[in-house]
Order: C-alpha cells, then sequence, then structure tokens
C-alpha cells in the first residue's frame, strides 16, 4: 500500500450556519488507498449535509490517480448540492496539470496558498 496521511480538522470563524472543515492530504492517492482514505472524507460529508465547505490542502501531496480525481469530483457534487464549498490549496504543478486536463478546475477553485483558500470559502 502507499503511504498516504489525511488528517480533518475544523476551521474557526466560519460564518452562522456555515460547517468548513480542512483536510490535510499528504502523499500519494492511488488505486492501493484511495478507497480506504475516501470513507473518512464521506463521513464528514454525511454528517455536515447542509452549509458544508471543504479546504483541501494539497501542498503534500505528490500523486493522485484517475479514482481519486473521481472521488474529488463526487466530493464536489455533494457539497455543492448542498450549497457548499470545495478547493483546493496549495496544489503541486503536477496535480495542478492533471486537474486541468480533466476540467475539474472550472468546478474545484485552486488557490495558490491555505489562507486565500480558506478565505475563499469563508465569504
Amino acid at each position: 500500500m502507499t503511504p498516504v496521511q489525511i488528517t480533518i480538522e475544523d476551521v474557526s470563524g466560519a460564518p452562522a450556519g456555515k460547517v468548513v472543515k480542512l483536510i490535510h492530504i499528504v502523499g500519494q492517492l492511488d488505486e492501493s488507498n484511495v478507497d480506504e482514505q475516501a470513507k473518512s472524507i464521506y463521513q464528514v460529508i454525511e454528517t455536515n449535509p447542509q452549509g458544508l465547505s471543504l479546504v483541501f490542502d494539497v501542498t503534500g501531496l505528490e500523486y493522485m490517480n484517475s479514482k481519486s480525481i473521481g472521488y474529488l469530483t463526487d466530493w464536489y457534487s455533494k457539497v455543492s448540492a448542498a450549497g457548499g464549498k470545495v478547493v483546493l490549496a496549495s496544489p503541486r504543478e503536477n496535480i495542478l496539470d492533471i486537474l486541468q486536463v480533466v476540467g475539474l478546475t472550472q468546478l474545484v477553485n485552486a488557490y495558490p496558498s491555505l489562507d486565500e483558500a480558506k478565505a475563499a470559502v469563508m465569504q
């Protein structure tokens, strides 16, 4: 199994009625681990069905395969359908390139810093 670490924390200061979660991903998301790792993110989405926004800190994400891109697309669909936002913070060039090629950056905005990504969902 390829090593990956996902941690989830609350972002303080969210406006009333909004829940913002920061999801740090470090390592590689691939066929060997993405199904298991996705469960924790789905749990956050199910626990907060309305007003949830997700900030993915992908500074440490080295690689993601097509299946993990599919999960990201599904998380975006579920969160945005409930009025929330999904954004990426500090993606590496290789990650940003692949997301642009598949057109996901037209839906999920990527910001150069974590502070900018947090600010985008706090509005």
